[in-house]
């Protein structure tokens, strides 16, 4: 499987870290003895994250990363859950990191712990809990064998579904076992679920109120005992855990719901939100959106490989767009309305424009306002709309889009002379525009028309890329329009704009 560098991302501070990576290697303590030697203490996972937090939150540190807009909300209530040593569940709508949050808390576990060789559920060397390493520790003193498990192999999830079990959870007795001469009450007989392999570690449900509710009950004793019983066998191990789980508001009356007992033992309760304004929603989609010939990337420029140059007036109308549909009442808000969207709407627009570049054989690819025609497409499957008549959707959805441009360009457009502009337009004058039309047409708008010329540069921040120009001069045309200073007729990603004279 291949993943992509953070390092090479251009906002690679605001990715998540890669805890799977090995960055020391893990000491050469090979028995229990020499681990005693070596001062090595043993602790509770949940002393274990609160001291890493600590030394984090002391440094001025995140306490985990990847994740923006929570500042001064969602991490505050985590530090003082984890201080707290507390079991947390993260409840909000889709696409609000909370799977996220809860995969960066790996990197409050120390990098490697060591454990009995060879145990199925993290044996602690000091004291041992399953009947494998207390008969090894009994024969072998302190020569016990230890091996080093590394911190991302100490967290694991399990995704909600109706049909999970206990045995999938707590365990089961392995019938293999059975068949190769154990008695059922002999405790090896056992295969550990997940719960107990995570033991030392941190174990985490997402979509909690889809397990059902006899399944849930097995995990009241995991959050309060410490504890897991396995069928009718007389085995208790104490386990040592952290429970994380997500849960979605609506889950509780739609799908399922979290019964009290269980609601009862988690420590904190904490609601996630989606971005609160328009720049952090953009942050996050230029984190994690994949766009292969992104400028300053690997390979952009080469021929067949157009360079990106998303502007930042066409990325904040996707961003704006985002926030616009949250407070859409045309939209079923209590679905949600996900980031993923964002990121997924900022991918269509730069592909939109790459594949005008492929077809035009340009080096560039910029985005313009008629490649924001695409938009619609990659938003539909994303939200869900509130019962209109049919093919009333798309007619929503390119109404939401030219709102998003309207207020980006009521922000960023102030024209010193908007009469110069508009006189431009005569009686004769036609403008065309498309996300097909090569950027040598826009150079010759701003030839024939240079009243254009200082808001246009006013976009570009004085740039004169001739794709970068060629998107101001749309965004202008397309803000003139939606500001009633220019008539427009489209036939979907095509236009021609006209003085309204």
């Amino acid at each position: 499987m291949t993943t992509r560098d953070p390092s090479n991302h251009p906002d690679a501070s605001h990715r998540t870290l890669d805890h799977s990576v090995r960055s020391t290697p893990p000491p050469d303590i090979t028995t229990l003895g020499r681990l005693r030697e070596s001062g090595w203490r043993s602790i509770p996972v949940s002393e274990e994250i609160r001291r890493n937090a600590s030394s984090r939150i002391a440094a001025g540190e995140p306490l985990v990363t990847g994740v923006l807009g929570f500042e001064n909300t969602v991490l505050p209530q985590l530090e003082n859950a984890v201080l707290a040593g507390h079991d947390v569940i993260l409840l909000g709508e889709r696409g609000q990191a909370k799977t996220r949050i809860i995969r960066s808390m790996v990197g409050l576990l120390d990098e490697w712990l060591p454990i009995v060789a060879h145990s199925e559920i993290n044996d602690d060397p000091y004291h041992p809990i399953s009947r494998f390493a207390k008969d090894l520790l009994a024969e072998t003193g302190d020569d016990l064998p230890v091996s080093w498990v590394h911190r991302s192999d100490r967290y694991g999830e399990k995704l909600a579904t109706p049909d999970t079990s206990i045995a999938d959870l707590i365990g089961e007795v392995d019938p293999i076992r059975v068949a190769e001469g154990r008695y059922l009450s002999d405790e090896l007989t056992i295969h550990y679920g997940l719960v107990p392999r995570l033991n030392r570690g941190i174990f985490a449900v997402n979509e909690l109120p889809d397990l059902a509710e006899r399944i849930q009950v097995g995990l009241l004793n995991v959050l309060e005992e410490r504890d897991v019983q396995i069928r009718g066998h007389r085995v208790r191990l104490p386990l040592d855990i952290m429970l994380v789980a997500t849960a979605n508001p609506e889950d509780y009356t739609n799908r399922g719901r979290i019964i009290t007992p269980l609601k009862d033992r988690f420590g904190a309760q904490i609601r996630t939100h989606y971005p609160p304004d328009a720049a952090t929603e953009l942050s996050i989609a230029q984190s994690e959106a994949d766009l292969p010939g992104r400028a300053g990337s690997e390979g952009a420029g080469r021929v067949g490989s157009p360079r990106v140059e998303v502007p930042e007036f066409m990325a904040e109308v996707v961003a704006e767009l985002s926030q616009l549909a949250r407070q859409s009442p045309h939209l079923n808000q209590r679905s949600g309305v996900s980031v993923r969207l964002t990121i997924a709407n900022y991918e269509t627009l730069a592909a939109n424009a790459t594949r005008r570049a492929l077809r035009n054989g340009e080096a560039e690819a910029v985005p313009r306002v008629s490649d924001l025609q695409a938009l619609v497409s990659s938003t539909q499957g994303k939200v869900e709309i509130e019962s209109l008549e049919e093919g009333r959707e798309e007619i929503l959805l390119s109404q939401l889009v030219s709102a998003a441009v309207l207020l980006v360009f009521r922000r960023r457009v102030v024209l010193d002379d908007p009469q110069a502009v508009i006189g431009a337009f005569t009686t004769e004058t036609v403008v065309h525009a498309g996300d097909d039309l090569p950027v040598t047409a826009y150079a010759a708008v701003l030839n024939e028309m240079p009243a254009l010329s200082a808001p246009v540069l006013g976009l570009t921040g004085g740039s004169e890329d001739p794709g970068v120009v060629a998107s101001a001069v749309e965004f202008l045309l397309e803000g003139l329009h939606l500001t009633k200073r220019l008539n427009k007729e489209a036939a979907g990603a095509r236009a021609t704009y006209r003085g309204r004279g």
